[in-house]
């Protein structure tokens, strides 16, 4: 009650009983974004061995330093603080570890030929963050201030950054409702970190195609829901299906909705179909943006290239499972493969679904899935000059 007020508490209470529209919003007076120039440096005077580029796992090693931003709902945003890597520090009671108050997003950073630091499209991170940010409950801020902090945190840990081929560091921004107080409420406090790692490639696999599991009584979005949003809340509940699918032999998940076996992501990527359709075009579809997947920076990518080349139909529509399997008897489906930032593109050569094993053709031959590869990571090492990549 002290929080609000009781003359305050009295006249929402008075409006709502008489069917009055009520908007909350808050204090505008609050900072409603850090700074860039506010932002305070500590290095650390401990710094570790870095690994070597043959030993990168993905998410397994991480920089000297991080990034983080304290808000309130009384105070707004704090000063952004660079300082060395540590572990944080949590109320047990904090929204995040009961309520799944949280979300992040995947860039990554690219040393190029020219040896200079580039991030691929970030404001389009930023764009999503602020956009999951709202459906948490959770504050947003200026994309433009955050990706200014980032670059300077890369610049820190700027010897991090890998050279090698099929190497990036990841960067892993992150939000979190950190308010002590349990109850399904909006969060009063939160804390931005940005932490940075250096990765190789995400499948053991590396480019080799791969098998998917594909059982349509797993489900990991819905209308309605938050399918489109990168919530860590999207992601726990798929770790026991990717488990069952390693068990069958699989690599990764096939998500399908609906009781037309929609086919909507893999894994954790947007997934693409290559193919002829039945009016007898070369078509690339994937799933739209309805609700049901990721608004993926990769996916956004891939169709932006494929249009300007115009070689083929690009579409963005639902197709299902039935459509697949008479393509692949009608010898129509040219190629399969997801995309994400983690990997770029990932090729699919089989699917296991409903017991048969569906052989997807094109395997070990360069196709779509590696032009388009190769397209984007020559913009990402500087090879071809693009309005999509920022130097730090």
């Amino acid at each position: 009650m002290a929080a609000i007020g009781r003359k305050v508490f009295d006249k929402i209470s008075y409006h709502l009983k008489n069917g009055h529209n009520v908007k909350f919003v808050r204090n505008v007076s609050n900072p409603g974004t850090f700074k860039y120039s506010d932002l305070e440096i500590t290095t650390t005077t401990n710094p570790q061995e870095k690994p070597t580029p043959e030993k990168l796992l993905f998410g397994h090693h991480f920089t000297d330093h991080m990034l983080h931003v304290e808000w309130s709902i009384n105070k707004g945003w704090g000063k952004p603080h660079i300082g060395p890597l540590q572990n944080i520090s949590l109320h047990p009671a904090a929204k995040v570890l009961h309520y799944g108050a949280e979300l992040f997003e995947g860039m990554k950073a690219y040393k190029g030929i020219d040896e200079k630091i580039r991030l691929f499209r970030p404001m389009e991170n930023m764009k999503r963050m602020n956009k999951t940010a709202e459906r948490c409950a959770l504050p947003t801020f200026d994309g433009t201030e955050l990706v200014k902090c980032i670059k300077k945190l890369l610049s820190v840990d700027a010897d991090w950054v890998p050279t090698t081929q099929n190497s990036s560091l990841y960067i892993r921004p992150t939000l979190i409702g950190n308010d002590p107080t349990l109850g399904v409420s909006l969060s009063h406090n939160a804390m931005l970190f940005v932490i940075l790692g250096p990765v190789g490639s995400y499948f053991t696999t590396g480019l080799d195609p791969i098998t998917l599991f594909a059982d349509p009584k797993y489900v990991r979005a819905w209308p309605g829901g938050c399918g489109s949003y990168k919530m860590g809340s999207n992601y726990a509940p798929t770790v026991q299906v990717q488990a069952k699918a390693v068990e069958a032999n699989c690599h990764q998940v096939l998500w399908l909705f609906g009781d037309d076996h929609q086919l909507t992501e893999v894994g954790t990527m947007n997934i693409f179909m290559y193919w002829t359709n039945e009016q007898g075009e070369d078509e690339l579809i994937t799933h739209p943006l309805d609700g049901l997947v990721l608004p993926g920076i990769t996916r956004s990518s891939l169709i932006k290239v494929a249009e300007k080349w115009g070689e083929f139909k690009v579409t963005e529509k639902p197709y299902t499972m039935k459509q697949v399997i008479k393509a692949l008897k009608e010898n129509r489906i040219k190629e399969i493969f997801g995309a994400g930032t983690a990997c770029v593109v990932c090729p699919v050569k089989e699917i296991l679904y409903k017991g048969e094993l569906l052989n997807i053709p094109a395997v070990g031959e360069p196709k779509l899935s590696m032009r388009f590869y190769d397209e984007l990571t020559d913009i990402q090492l500087g090879k071809k000059e693009s309005e999509w990549t920022e130097l730090i």
